[in-house]
């Protein structure tokens, strides 16, 4: 059940983590929160959307799998001056909460990590309220689309696939969540789906920019390394391929993503 996080916690990787907000990566939620909800962010992360979803409700309860993880979410909602967030180190397998805890329950970018998607939604419903809400939004890699169709880019595709099952993961996890979520048990549930799209100069700068550092310095690099996925030289060859895409004129990238509302 164990799965071993692909991206780890570089700073490039958290760069990108803290652009999330709740309105660009939790949109199909945000009509259904109420001020006098309490609600589980699953997988915190560095607790940008966190602190947005807090703004929302009465009460949040932020967990991660370790404290060195949820240390990113407590520096952010404290800089962030949110008062209604609690901290808890969790695994999503086993949640150390009473049944019926939260009238919501969220995880974003989270189920293509764990070992078992399927358990992680039955313990999240049963934390959830009778008629409460379990919302989750996970990324789709194989659904990834990008102009110009650079070789580096599809290098670097087959390479996380790779790696992120290797770990334990589903990369396309975005197509599956339907299907896991009915594994579960869950009877109601609304699939649907929403992307990122990356394609001005400032956008391509950024992402490209990220992702060349990324391959290079990142949890994901070592493990390409230490697995043989990958020599050095491949990683630099990806890392100029990002920023070539960066630099094209005409340079796109559209990040597609499933998401289930599915009502406990």
């Amino acid at each position: 059940m164990d799965a071993v996080y692909t991206h780890g916690h570089h700073e490039s990787v958290l760069r990108s983590h803290r652009w999330r907000t709740a309105a660009n990566s939790a949109a199909y939620l945000l009509p259904h929160l109420r001020p006098g909800m309490s609600l589980l962010d699953v997988g915190s992360g560095p607790g940008t959307i966190t602190a947005d979803l807090a703004r929302r409700v009465a009460r949040v309860t932020a967990s991660e799998v370790s404290e060195q993880a949820l240390a990113l979410a407590r520096a952010e909602v404290e800089s962030a001056g949110v008062g209604n967030v609690d901290f808890a180190v969790a695994d999503v397998h086993h949640l150390d909460f009473p049944g019926d805890s939260f009238d919501v329950v969220h995880a974003h970018q989270v189920l293509q990590h764990v070992g078992d998607p399927v358990q992680a939604l039955r313990e999240m419903r049963r934390v959830t309220r009778p008629g409460g809400l379990v919302a989750v939004r996970d990324s789709d890699y194989a659904a990834f689309a990008w102009h110009p169709a650079l070789p580096e880019l599809e290098e670097w595709m087959t390479l996380y696939q790779r790696l992120a099952r290797g770990n334990g993961g589903e990369p396309d996890a975005g197509r599956r969540l339907l299907s896991w979520a009915r594994a579960a048990g869950f009877v109601e549930v609304t699939a649907t789906s929403s992307t990122w799209c990356f394609a001005t100069p400032e956008d391509r700068a950024w992402w490209g920019g990220m992702w060349a550092e990324r391959i290079l310095a990142s949890a994901m690099a070592d493990q390409a390394l230490a697995t043989g996925a990958a020599t050095e030289q491949d990683l630099r060859r990806i890392s100029r391929g990002w920023l070539e895409w960066a630099g094209a004129g005409d340079g796109w990238l559209s990040i597609l993503h499933g998401e289930i509302l599915c009502r406990a």
